[in-house]
């Protein structure tokens, strides 16, 4: 057997080969020992609030067509404006055995859709659902209109002239009338008066408002 002392030096490559294999071996069990805990858990970097991460929010309400999606009222309609309308005295039409009803008179002349007319005749149906509450929370043509299914009849109108006329008229007959002003966001201009609300009141005394409008 050859001494081994006989032999010389290792080459440069060996010792680099070497140094590679040790090194290998050792990130291996080193990262076999952190994974299992070895080392004690390193703390994850703190994650940023999501208010941090979003940056400028955008107002989903300027998107017109998403907010507001034609059917669904728009949260900015002037309802609220419509109830420093002067109401002019409420009869209470003492005595009445007649259906009562609400009438929505629609301007026709708007071009809106079918979508923003429900939309806005539902402002002017809570608008005047809130004025006859607080004139009187026990109005007694507003509980009878209640118990009687809430009739509701949807009329056309011509212009805002017209509509307005209409409304000085059902005041000068203690009726309740309320104005829907647009906020504008969607399809037409910003106070565009929309929907006239006449009642609920006894059928006969409407009819002597509305009576000449046709069916919308």
């Amino acid at each position: 057997m050859a001494n081994v002392q006989d032999r010389g030096p290792p080459s440069t490559a060996a010792v680099a080969i070497g140094t590679a294999i040790v090194s290998g071996l050792a990130g291996y069990f080193l990262g076999q020992a952190s994974s299992i805990g070895l080392f004690g858990s390193t703390p994850a970097p703190a994650r940023r609030s999501k208010e941090g991460n979003a940056g400028p929010k955008s107002d989903s309400s300027s998107s017109d067509d998403e907010f507001d999606t034609e059917a669904v009222p728009d949260a900015q309609s002037s309802s609220d404006e419509s109830e420093a309308q002067d109401l002019g005295e409420l009869k209470t039409f003492p005595g009445n055995t007649e259906e009562c009803k609400l009438v929505l008179v629609v301007r026709n002349d708007l071009g809106m859709t079918k979508g923003k007319i429900a939309a806005q005749c539902s402002h002017a149906t809570l608008a005047c659902y809130k004025a006859m509450i607080r004139a009187d929370p026990s109005h007694p043509v507003l509980k009878q209109w209640e118990r009687m299914g809430q009739a509701k009849i949807a009329l056309k109108v011509d212009n805002e002239e017209d509509m307005l006329m209409l409304q000085a008229q059902a005041v000068s007959l203690g009726l309740c009338a309320q104005v829907i002003h647009d906020a504008g966001r969607t399809q037409i201009a910003s106070g565009s008066a929309t929907v006239l609300g006449i009642g609920p009141a006894p059928k006969g005394k409407i009819d002597e408002v509305t009576s000449h409008l046709k069916l919308l």
